[in-house]
């Protein structure tokens, strides 16, 4: 690899994202990058500010420290491109001779990279550009799944376990509890809470789904048949679900700079809150709500040791690519027939930027508030065993 390299993080931060990036600079030593390994702090924005990170001087055991280390180790932003920023940007990539760009994110971030990629060639200027995939939220198209996932779904199941146990215990007080998980247009996330139930009468009891909209008569009808069987009522909904009519159930205006409403930013009203609202309104029981948002993009201590694993592999499969002469892609993975493996492959670029992938129809159940054993199968090498609890009742 001749010339330097640029590596960054973009948008919300997850467990393993930083496994990504020590397999990305492994990958590069392995190839035996001749220049420097820059690592922009704070994304495209700061790499407009000339913020770099020397990540060549990190020894052995510091890069393996940061492939353990939750959060985005070099910061992250959101901030979307302007066509007048990428003169800019080309700019200071011929300034510090950087001829490999990485870039760790979602759809808006591969935006990023395909139009700097993509510019950079129109301008004659030579530069290999590779994205590397990376959301909680699953929704990127042209991959089984986004490192990242594996671990917040790991974390979600784990809280729906462990909180189901206690709304169990409490039904006497509180009747039914709704939990929220991030997942602006995509319920791969809030459809993980599902490896919690051990039992028919185990929470969650509903899943309500962005792909599926609701309608008040049904979520009502939902929670009073839940407590007429069970004694109580479990519920997680993603925070873009909505309603028939098509509004948003959150009440939030807020949007970042994508343009994406902010579901749990302050001046409006989550998801969970206005389910609750709507249901004690109209029964008069008593719940409670559990918005845990950036909660589940960083718990080491609840990460999958698959999704570790997959996220270094991908940083290590994006710099390979650059090395042989790949450019404009994103490592993508496939999962194979059999028990569980994944192959590593490419997706173009222009295929990924500014899409979300939906939960399939067989993932999800008829009515519409829970998902199907296809589902579970899909989920299940991703997240990991789940522990046993004893009851007494």
């Amino acid at each position: 690899m001749k010339g330097n390299i640029l590596i960054g993080q973009s948008g919300g931060p997850t467990s393993v994202i930083n496994a990504s990036l020590a397999g990305a600079v492994e990958g590069v030593l392995e190839a035996g990058a001749r220049g420097k390994i820059f690592g922009m702090q704070f994304g495209i924005e700061g790499f407009l500010e000339d913020r770099l990170i020397d990540l060549g001087a990190l020894s052995s055991d510091e890069r393996k420290l940061l492939a353990l280390t939750p959060s985005s180790a070099l910061g992250s932003c959101r901030y979307k491109l302007k066509d007048d920023d990428l003169p800019v940007i080309l700019e200071r990539l011929k300034k510090q001779d950087i001829r490999y760009l990485f870039l760790a994110g979602g759809n808006d971030t591969m935006d990023t990279i395909h139009r700097i990629e993509a510019f950079a060639r129109k301008e004659g200027y030579e530069l290999y550009g590779v994205g590397i995939p990376k959301t909680v939220d699953n929704d990127l198209f042209g991959t089984d799944h986004t490192p990242g996932y594996g671990s917040a779904a790991r974390y979600t199941a784990l809280s729906l376990l462990q909180s189901g146990q206690l709304a169990r215990d409490m039904q006497r007080v509180d009747r039914f509890v709704i939990h929220q998980t991030v997942g602006r247009e995509a319920g791969w996330l809030a459809a993980s809470s599902i490896m919690a139930k051990q039992g028919e009468g185990d929470a969650p009891h509903l899943i309500y789904l962005p792909e599926r909209p609701l309608s008040r008569e049904q979520v009502l009808k939902d929670v009073q048949e839940c407590i007429k069987a069970y004694g109580f009522c479990s519920i997680v909904c993603g925070e873009g679900i909505i309603w028939r009519d098509g509004t948003p159930v959150s009440a939030s205006a807020a949007k970042d700079g994508f343009s994406n409403i902010e579901f749990g930013a302050m001046g409006g009203t989550s998801a969970a809150i206005s389910l609750h609202q709507l249901i004690h309104e109209e029964t008069g029981y008593r719940g409670e709500f559990q918005i845990t948002e950036s909660l589940s993009m960083c718990a080491d201590d609840r990460a999958s040791a698959t999704d570790r694993s997959e996220a270094f592999s991908c940083g290590l499969e994006a710099a390979r690519l650059a090395a042989s002469g790949g450019s404009g892609s994103m490592i993508c993975m496939e999962r194979l027939a059999g028990d569980y493996a994944v192959r590593y492959g490419t997706v173009p670029l222009s295929e990924v930027a500014v899409r979300a992938k939906p939960m399939p129809d067989h993932y999800i159940n008829e009515s519409g508030n829970g998902v199907t054993d296809a589902f579970l199968d899909y989920l299940r090498p991703l997240v990991g065993d789940m522990p046993k609890y004893q009851r007494l009742w």
